[in-house]
């Protein structure tokens, strides 16, 4: 019989248990002799003194991680029957055994010491009630804890490596598998590749998901799938649904590239559970070109993802309309705003505008723009008259073109797809003739599973001959014809203005689904046209500012032109320079002498005449300040000028009459003024 100091008789009449645990269902499978090793500490508790009645084993935690008490049963009930005084010892192989989180480990020591309840492993008894006890239970809790985070961090540099070649095997979606090498190639079932590549194919041409699954409900087409738990390409034929149809195209596995670390984890809400959260391209951890066999290119994948962002606005509120009304704005119920993807207003105060303050009426936030309508409107309108042209009706027997194309693709596809249900349905058969009719259990369940088949061969059948499309009419000489000749007269309607607003906002309805707006720049807005059946026609229109300081060059032109002044250039010639060099003031309006003078006095930089009248010229003043000391009429003077007596030039810096401020000057131009002299002539100032 084997001893311990520490085991008293009150331990002796309680329970011991053994608390057997591997961390892994598949170590539960393969690691037999660790598990056999636990089991036998039930021997090393009967040799202690223990009676075999009295010697119990909880294994309910195998094959569960240690790292945490959640889901382990077997430790909650161990804790509960301490903490009830039923346990004198706990015997593991090690303390890994019990928990591999210093959390958890302290707590089941302080509760040990309280119970007085030993703990024993392969090599000794501890109680954790004393010094020693608890000092070395601790620390082998810690080097469990160390050791846990040391096979994590060497398991997860391994992947990373791996993860870091594109050598990383990761689930591929529906459409590749892998080969007997470990290599990703293309699904060995025609009908599969050629159904992805129809989904490619569509959404490049309608640049929507959702346009996608129309177009294959309608032609009554599913979608290949991967079976959920299956990593062998086993696949599942889907109604097609737009989740799974962004899935699908957002999936770089498609373009031959390796992608990881395209997720984070995290709980929505704190304490809740967590979810899977999209990352944006740029934040995926490893990304390795070519390591797939591609349905697309890089170029083309690159092009759809672009595509999709383009597509993503929120359009949850208002989705009418409303009639049209005889507002001059025409894009009423029709323009969204480009930020916040809300329906905008319409404000008619001094000028009309198009205006989204949803953020402000719904959270007192600001608004998120405001946008001029004129510019907007007359984009909208040319763009309109454009896609009206005579000259689109030429490109009207492409789209017939191309839509025989697409139909070809369509009736290729269901004839896939009715072959394989014929070849389930026969093989079906097959299975169920070959079973012993004796055998009714298995006959049932195989007869079940034929007629399953035929029925849904039968629904594949129906859809197939229900669902034949009509091919869009070529437009016959006669009806080109009637278009050359209305099209003029309605745009000289619309032009002469014969046309009410009202009429005008419902033949702009009847093509444009909605134009979305966006404010790039202070003087540019981003306009997208949303035609009806999805494509789109994009446009940069300039927009006029307020005020210098709203201008994309506004603070360049000021400082153009305080520069200019300052050289000791004119108003006139800095406003006829700058115009002529592309600049112009708010609103578009060519720039004007009032304008650069308005700039100057805005920033204290004053023209040379302002500057004369403040603070005068040493040794000149003007002819008006001569007249005025002399005592006589400045206009008399002016009429000197006009007559030719009284010979003087303007200053060409000040742009003012200037008189030398001295005896001999003044009383010579008193003369003139008073009649004894006949005429008179005063130099110009130097420079």
């Amino acid at each position: 019989m084997t001893t311990s100091e520490h085991i008293q008789p009150h331990h002796l009449q309680r329970y011991a248990v053994v608390y057997p645990r591997q961390s892994t269902p598949q170590q539960v499978l393969n690691h037999q002799e660790s598990l056999r090793l636990q089991y036998a500490l039930t021997e090393r508790a009967r040799a202690f003194g223990w009676d075999a009645s009295d010697v119990q084993v909880i294994d309910d935690d195998l094959g569960v991680t240690g790292s945490t008490t959640v889901g382990r049963p077997g430790f909650q009930e161990l804790v509960s029957r301490v903490n009830l005084g039923q346990i004198g010892i706990i015997f593991a192989y090690d303390v890994t055994r019990l928990a591999r989180n210093c959390t958890d480990w302290y707590q089941l020591l302080d509760l040990c010491g309280y119970r007085q309840c030993l703990v024993g492993d392969q090599e000794a008894v501890y109680d954790p009630a004393t010094p020693n006890g608890r000092l070395i239970l601790g620390l082998k809790g810690l080097i469990a804890e160390l050791e846990l985070h040391t096979i994590k961090m060497r398991l997860h540099a391994g992947l990373m490596n791996k993860a870091r070649r594109g050598d990383l095997a990761v689930s591929v979606p529906g459409g590749l598998v892998r080969d007997l090498s470990g290599r990703v190639v293309q699904h060995p079932d025609q009908e599969v590749r050629e159904r992805i590549a129809f989904v490619f194919a569509t959404f490049l041409r309608v640049k929507s998901c959702h346009g996608v699954v129309r177009e294959m409900v309608a032609a009554r087409l599913l979608l290949p799938r991967r079976k959920r738990g299956r990593d062998d390409g086993t696949i599942v034929w889907r109604r097609p649904t737009a989740a799974a149809i962004s899935s699908l195209l957002h999936n770089p596995a498609y373009a031959g590239t390796f992608a990881y670390g395209r997720t984070q984890t995290y709980a929505n809400v704190p304490g809740g559970p967590p979810c899977k959260h999209p990352l944006p391209q740029e934040q995926w951890q490893f990304m390795v070109p070519d390591k797939y066999a591609a349905y697309i290119d890089r170029d083309t994948y690159a092009t759809i993802q672009a595509i999709l962002r383009d597509n993503y606005q929120e359009y949850h509120r208002r989705h009418s309309r409303g009639v049209a009304r005889s507002g001059a704005a025409l894009l009423q119920g029709l323009a969204y705003c480009g930020h916040c993807g809300n329906k905008m207003t319409i404000q008619y105060h001094a000028a009309p505008r198009y205006l989204c303050n949803h953020h402000k009426t719904q959270s007192g936030g600001k608004d998120c723009q405001r946008l001029p309508v004129a510019p907007i409107d007359a984009c909208v309108v040319q763009n309109f008259w454009e896609a009206l042209s005579p000259a689109e009706l030429d490109c009207y027997d492409e789209a017939v073109a191309a839509f025989d194309e697409q139909h070809r693709q369509i009736e290729r596809a269901r004839h896939q797809q009715l072959e394989r249900l014929r070849y389930e349905a026969r093989l079906a058969e097959k299975q169920y003739r070959l079973v012993d009719a004796e055998n009714r259990l298995v006959a049932a369940e195989l007869e079940r599973r034929w007629e399953q088949a035929l029925k849904a061969l039968r629904q594949g059948e129906e859809q197939a001959a229900c669902s034949a499309e009509t091919k869009p009419e070529t437009l016959t000489a006669e009806l080109r014809r009637q278009w050359d000749e209305a099209h003029p007269t309605l745009r000289q309607l619309w032009d002469k203005g014969q046309l009410t607003n009202a009429r005008k906002k419902e033949l702009l309805r009847v093509l444009i689904d909605k134009v979305i707006l966006k404010r790039v720049a202070s003087e540019m807005c981003e306009v997208r046209i949303i035609w009806k059946g999805g494509n789109w026609t994009a446009a940069d229109v300039p927009l006029p500012v307020a005020t210098y300081a709203a201008m994309e060059n506004g603070e360049a032109l000021i400082s153009e032109v305080l520069r200019r002044t300052r050289a000791g250039q004119s108003d006139k010639q800095i406003a006829a320079e700058l115009t002529a060099a592309g600049y112009h003031a708010p609103r578009k309006k060519p720039l004007s002498v009032h304008s650069i003078e308005r700039m100057r006095q805005q920033h204290g930089v004053h023209s040379p005449k302002t500057e004369f009248l403040l603070h005068g010229l040493a040794g000149w003043i003007t002819l008006g300040q001569a007249t005025q000391r002399l005592g006589e009429h400045k206009a008399w003077a002016y009429t000197l000028i006009r007559n030719k007596r009284l010979l003087i030039e303007r200053d060409p810096e000040i742009g003012l009459y200037l008189v030398r401020d001295n005896k001999k000057v003044l009383k010579q131009l008193k003369e003139l003024l008073c009649g004894e002299r006949f005429s008179l002539t005063l130099d110009p100032r130097l420079s």
